[in-house]
């Protein structure tokens, strides 16, 4: 009698969750195309890729990639679009397994997105200023080598997130407590937590409408596969990212918010000193300076790479230690 009741629970939990993943699902299937610009696809590798172009086509190319998270997609550049579109052509892409792009059930990886990263730029865009955000620079610093980058601009990169876990990779991947899982990290509460915890110094900057499209990317079908690979480490590169940034030739900016813990400002001065690249930091922002303020992040590019002296005009002051470590006062 006890094993059939203990048997009727578990039956009875597993179909609650198939349920309540089914009612999720539906939820979240108006997934609408909202950023600034038109919205195109690229076909690679079987898959469609989409990405939004913005701005004068005869203007120099600026590429946006995300950074990687369960609701991650080229959303998370909306408040600079706009403003970039003013001197680039942008595009900004969702990476594949993320965002409107295709999410097939792979296993995803840090090369990759590399190869991504390299074909999409070189058939997309013409020697573009590259800006990616968190791990996404390492894909693009490993990309950089055989591609024809004007410029990177790398906002708290990192090619550490951890032990590697490929467990975990299997556990979120399977169907129903793999999705049950993955829909109570992707819940709003959370996707806010994550935003007030990592993304934002000011959480009253924290957008509705961010989070309802975090929150309505990570319940697509498919959308459970790349995070998978993310928590589980396999998106980490296979080479040292100080070292590999100290032999790239592509001119490379660093842009660190302040009080940045998840990956602390120490970390982004340790290396800038490393690879003897130019370090920027901007006041009162965590690990969304481009975000949290769009205006005094496109002031710093507009002064950095168009008028080529980064500190004039642009409320930029010279700090000590590290070359040209700059503090944006936002």
């Amino acid at each position: 009698m006890r094993i059939r009741t203990v048997l009727g629970g578990i039956v009875g939990t597993a179909g609650a969750a198939v349920l309540g993943n089914r009612l999720l699902k539906r939820r979240a299937s108006e997934f609408e195309h909202q950023l600034p610009g038109l919205e195109r696809t690229y076909r690679w590798r079987g898959m469609e890729v989409s990405y939004t172009v913005a701005g004068d086509p005869n203007d120099d190319d600026l590429l946006l990639l995300h950074g990687i998270h369960a609701g991650a997609s080229n959303y998370e550049f909306e408040p600079l679009i706009e403003l970039l579109a003013e001197n680039y052509r942008v595009v900004a892409v969702d990476l594949p397994g993320f965002g409107r792009s295709e999410r097939p059930p792979l296993v995803y990886s840090a090369g990759l997105y590399a190869e991504f990263v390299r074909d999409f730029s070189a058939d997309v865009t013409d020697e573009p200023i590259v800006i990616a955000s968190s791990l996404t620079g390492t894909f693009a610093v490993d990309a950089a080598a055989d591609s024809e980058f004007e410029h990177l601009v790398l906002i708290g990169p990192t090619g550490d997130t951890g032990d590697s876990r490929p467990w975990l990779r299997s556990l979120i991947r399977s169907p129903v407590v793999g999705t049950t899982l993955f829909n109570l990290v992707a819940s709003k509460p959370s996707i806010r937590y994550f935003y007030d915890r990592d993304g934002y110094y000011n959480p009253d900057r924290i957008d509705d409408d961010e989070v309802e499209y975090a929150w309505t990317s990570a319940h697509q079908p498919g959308a459970r596969y790349a995070p998978a690979s993310f928590v589980a480490g396999t998106l980490d590169p296979d080479f040292d990212l100080q070292t590999e940034l100290a032999a790239l030739e592509t001119p490379t900016t660093l842009v660190w918010g302040r009080d940045a813990e998840l990956v602390p400002l120490r970390e982004g001065r340790t290396l800038a000193d490393a690879a003897d690249r130019d370090l920027v930091v901007i006041d009162y922002a965590t690990q969304l300076p481009h975000a949290e303020h769009p205006e005094k992040f496109v002031e710093y590019l507009t002064t950095e790479l168009l008028e080529g002296d980064l500190g004039v005009d642009s409320g930029a002051s010279s700090d000590s230690g590290i070359g040209s470590d700059s503090d944006l006062e936002a």
